[in-house]
Formats: C-alpha cells, sequence, structure tokens
C-alpha cells in the first residue's frame, strides 16, 4: 500500500540549486520579499553536484547583487592572463599568439572561482532573504492539473527498496505545488527533457549538442603556482575529427582546477573520455605544473553546446526553462553561469510580473521568451552561433580558423546561420571500422585509476534502492551494442558505471548505479537511447567540494 504523498504550497516552485535556480529565487525576493519559493536540490547540499571549470564572468552577478564584493561572494581571484596553446603531438605544442585568439576567450574582467562555492554562497542569499531552501530533496516527477498545465512537482520517495518494497525507513515524497515551476536542472534535465518532449518544445530547434567535461582539483608547489593564470588547450590527445580542449585554470591557495572537455558527437567507439584526460595531463605542458602536487578532487558533468539554434521553447503552462536546462551555455565563449544567472533572474521578473497583475499560475509566460531575446544573452549566443557548427563542419583546426575569422574580422556578424542536424548518439561509427586506442597504464603520480578517481568525487547511493539508470530494452546492449560498437557505455561513462561481463559463459551488461556521479552522458551518447537517466533518492551521487 502506498502512503498518500504530502503537498506543500508555494507561490514559485524552482527545481535546481544551480546558478540559474538560486538567482530566479533571490530576484523574486528582491522583487517582492512576501512571496513563497522554494528551491529543490537533489545534492545533499547546495554545490555538492555543481561542477564546473571556472572562468566566471561577473555580468549577471553584477545585475543580481551589484554589491556582491560587500557581501563577501567568493569571486576574488582576478584573471591576469591566458595562454592558449595547441598541443601538436604528446610532447610538442605551440603558444598561439593572442592576437590569433578568437576574441570572446580572452578572459580580462573575469574571475577564477569554485562555482560550486558561488552557489553556496547564492544559497545562503536566497535563505536570508527568505527562500526555503530543500537540499537532499529530488524533484522526480511533474505534476499537471486537468487541462494539462504544470502546477508543480513530487520528490522521490526515500527507503523503497530494489526490488521495489517499502523499507522501515520508508517515506512518501512530497507534493510541491506552485503557480508557477521553474525548471533549472542543469544541463540535460531529465524533468526539462520530459517538458520539451510533452509540449514539443524543440519542434523549431536544432537538436541539442553536448560535451563531457572532466575536472580535477590539485593542490600544487607554491613555485609552480601563478594564481589568476588561465591556461587553454586544443589538440592532442583529441585527433582533428573530435571536437575538445583542455583547460587549467590557477586557483587562489596553491590550487589548480584542470580538465578535458570532449564533444559527444565523436566517432569512435573505442575513446574512453577518461583516460584521454588522464593522458592529456601527461603532455609537459600539463605536466610541468602537477609534478610534486597532490590530486585533491575528481568529477565529470555534461555540458551544453548547441547554443542559440539549439535553444527550445522557453515557456510553457505553469512553467519555464532556465539556465542550462534550457542550453544557454555559450560555447565560443566556454562559460554559462552568467547566462545562467540572468536567464534565472529575466524568469524571476516574469513570474513576479504575472503573479503582481492577480495571475494566479493559469497564463505561458511568453513574455519571459522576449524578454530573454532582447537582453544581452541573446545577443552573445547570436554573436557565436556558428561556432558549434563550424567545429562540426570544418574539424577542429579548420574550424579554429574559422572561429578566429567569424569572431576578430566579422564580430560575429557574418550574414549566415548554419545548423547540425545530426544529434550526438548517431555519430558513432561501426567498432570495426574504428582504431582501437592503446591507453597507457596510470603512474599513479600523474595519471590515475577510475576506481581511486571515483572516490575523491565522494560518491555515495543508498545500496539498497531502485536502480536509477534503465534500459527501455535490456537485450539492446549485449545484442546490438556490443557487435555493433564494442558497447560504448563501458568507455563514454566516466565513472565505471556500465560493463560488460561474463557469467555462466554469457556476456551480460552489468549497471553498477552506486558508481554515478549524475554526468547524464549515457542518456546522451547511448547509440540506441536505450538508457534513461532518472532520479535516485535525494542527497546520493557526488558530495563535490570546491568544484
Amino acid at each position: 500500500m502506498t502512503a498518500e504523498r504530502e503537498s506543500m504550497e508555494f507561490d514559485v516552485v524552482i527545481v535546481g540549486g544551480g546558478p540559474s535556480g538560486l538567482a530566479a529565487a533571490c530576484r523574486l525576493m528582491q522583487l517582492d520579499a512576501d512571496l513563497s519559493v522554494v528551491v529543490l536540490e537533489k545534492g545533499s547540499e547546495i554545490g555538492a553536484h555543481i561542477l564546473s571549470g571556472n572562468v566566471f564572468e561577473p555580468t549577471g552577478l553584477n545585475e543580481l547583487f551589484p554589491d556582491w564584493q560587500d557581501k563577501g561572494a567568493p569571486v576574488t581571484t582576478t584573471v591576469k592572463g591566458d595562454h592558449v596553446y595547441f598541443l601538436t603531438s604528446e610532447s610538442k605544442s605551440i603558444r598561439v599568439p593572442a592576437l590569433f585568439v578568437p576574441r570572446p576567450m580572452h578572459n580580462k574582467g573575469n574571475y577564477i572561482i569554485s562555482l560550486g562555492g558561488l552557489c553556496q554562497w547564492l544559497g545562503e542569499q536566497a535563505e536570508a532573504m527568505g527562500v526555503n531552501v530543500f537540499p537532499g530533496f529530488a524533484a522526480s516527477e511533474v505534476l499537471y492539473d486537468d487541462e494539462g498545465r504544470v502546477i508543480g512537482v513530487a520528490t522521490s520517495d526515500m527507503g523503497v527498496a530494489k526490488d521495489g518494497q517499502q523499507k522501515a525507513s520508508y517515506q512518501p515524497g512530497y507534493e510541491l505545488l506552485g503557480k508557477y515551476t521553474i525548471f533549472a536542472e542543469g544541463c540535460h534535465g531529465n524533468l526539462g527533457q520530459q517538458l520539451m518532449e510533452r509540449f514539443d518544445l524543440r519542434q523549431n530547434a536544432d537538436p541539442q549538442h553536448y560535451g563531457i567535461g572532466l575536472k580535477e582539483i590539485w593542490e600544487i608547489d607554491a613555485d609552480k603556482h601563478d594564481a589568476g593564470l588561465v591556461v587553454h588547450t586544443a589538440g592532442w590527445p583529441l585527433d582533428n575529427h573530435t571536437e575538445g580542449g583542455g583547460f587549467l585554470y590557477h586557483a587562489a591557495n596553491n590550487l589548480v582546477f584542470l580538465g578535458l572537455i570532449i564533444a559527444l558527437n565523436y566517432l569512435n567507439p573505442h575513446l574512453s573520455a577518461f583516460e584521454e584526460f588522464q593522458r592529456w595531463k601527461q603532455h609537459p605542458k600539463m605536466r610541468q605544473y602537477l609534478e610534486g602536487g597532490k590530486r585533491i578532487a575528481y568529477g565529470a558533468r555534461a555540458v551544453n553546446k548547441g547554443g542559440l539554434q539549439s535553444l527550445p521553447k522557453l515557456a510553457f503552462p505553469g512553467g519555464m526553462l532556465v539556465g542550462c536546462d534550457a542550453g544557454f551555455l555559450n560555447g565560443v565563449k566556454i562559460k554559462g553561469a552568467h547566462t545562467a544567472i540572468k536567464t534565472g533572474m529575466l524568469a524571476a521578473e516574469s513570474v513576479q510580473r504575472a503573479l503582481s497583475s492577480g495571475d494566479a499560475g493559469q497564463s505561458e509566460l511568453e513574455d519571459y521568451e522576449e524578454n530573454v531575446k532582447a537582453s544581452w544573452v541573446h545577443k552573445e549566443l547570436h554573436s557565436g552561433r556558428n561556432f558549434g557548427p563550424g567545429l562540426a563542419k570544418f574539424g577542429t583546426f579548420l574550424g579554429a580558423a574559422f572561429t578566429f575569422i567569424d569572431q576578430n574580422i566579422f564580430f560575429g556578424k557574418l550574414p549566415f546561420t548554419w545548423h547540425n542536424k545530426m544529434p550526438d548518439h548517431e555519430m558513432l561509427t561501426r567498432a570495426s571500422d574504428a582504431a582501437v586506442i592503446e591507453y597507457p597504464k596510470p603512474d599513479g603520480v600523474i595519471s590515475f585509476d577510475l576506481n581511486s578517481s571515483l572516490f575523491l568525487s565522494s560518491t555515495n547511493h543508498e545500496e539498497d534502492q531502485p536502480v536509477h539508470l534503465t534500459l527501455k530494452d535490456d537485450s539492446v546492449p549485449v545484442a546490438y551494442n556490443l557487435p555493433m560498437f564494442d558497447e560504448p557505455a563501458q568507455r563514454y561513462c566516466p565513472a565505471g558505471v556500465y560493463e560488460i561481463v561474463e557469467e555462466s559463459g554469457q556476456k551480460v551488461f552489468r549497471i553498477n548505479a552506486a558508481n554515478c556521479v549524475h554526468c547524464k552522458t549515457c542518456d546522451i551518447k547511448d547509440p540506441t537511447q536505450n538508457i534513461v537517466w532518472t532520479v535516485p533518492e535525494g542527497g546520493g551521487g557526488p558530495n563535490y567540494t570546491g568544484m
């Protein structure tokens, strides 16, 4: 027997405690302190599931809190310089002259931050303003009224065993009801994907395109540390047909944030994102900083890269999509936190206008989309609209040359807009037609194995709960993906969730759901779209600190 869920009513329900959701909450309270607002965050605390590079552009924060410095925002390490290298081989590189670096990639006036730390601070500001912030609550279901309008969300039940039976600790989920619901789940949010399908929000949009970003934090020798230095790389270890690049940011306190982003439209099913990242660190340009240092954190997260052409319709009856749930990352800048904050603010302003006019949540807030199109967010994305399609069309080297022409000579105003209509999951070639990649064993000094890396993510799930990674057809991984693509889930997952094992002489597809870092790559890259990512119990997943 299923216990009846309790319900709580608010003016506004916000799903996701990232920069867009928290900005929306803060902006609502700035506009009307009497509103009842709740923010649901599936991580154990605000910031626990936040992972980003992060070189932070303060444009959105300047508008949300003009006095953020006086308020003690953890935004203190100013970028002092940009170094961009093209890695021509495993040991050689060319420094790209500043003149030839695309204009949006220059970071003067930006900061090196922990985005998780900034979200924690934004959460504190929201709570001080009267927002109800509920970490550890995973929104698992969108709620609709009889007319099909969104009226809130329900959180997942707690204390359910793997077999579906209620344990002694069972607690039914809650219904969070709002006049309007703002979805701010981050990249490839599972409820956002459902909403796009239900309301056909992608009808006039290109497919969304993605990358997988892997990140580590290292504490390095003080004499090798240069606070404020930003290093970006292109080229090796990725080939010219595989988009992506590396970053190494010198943060405060002798820390460096480093990582590799690989576009998920890659072709070779033998590619392992984790292994590519580990060997990238062995390049002399990276290794010079890391030798003698200590690795202290690891994690991974998918990122949007479709840009303007991939944005869905943003508003629907009862709610709207903001931040990376919609896909507002600016690919040519490699930044999305500033656009997330701004779109969260614009959604809040639209909701407050409706509520203050006596609207009880009956409208589809089309003015939100109109105001996004009139904002600097749209101007930015329009200027960089050909970046992603250009790389897909020309490859890394010629694509970079096109980006320079587009951004530095024509300032993003070329009289055409390119499109990329091929979804990332359809790009893999047959395993038999692709070169097998031999990856070196980790040395335990610069490169590491997956298990020790996963340990540093502090990932934890209640073991006895329903598996949150499900298959539409259990037979597909072994019957189709294995012979066709050597089952690429074994390699595109950066947490060792999926593996092919032999049991009683038979190949079996095993899902180690407890390892999941909630990156969403499997839901994106699986070639048959057979894997469905759903939320586990609230509080499960990685517990990032400072990412």
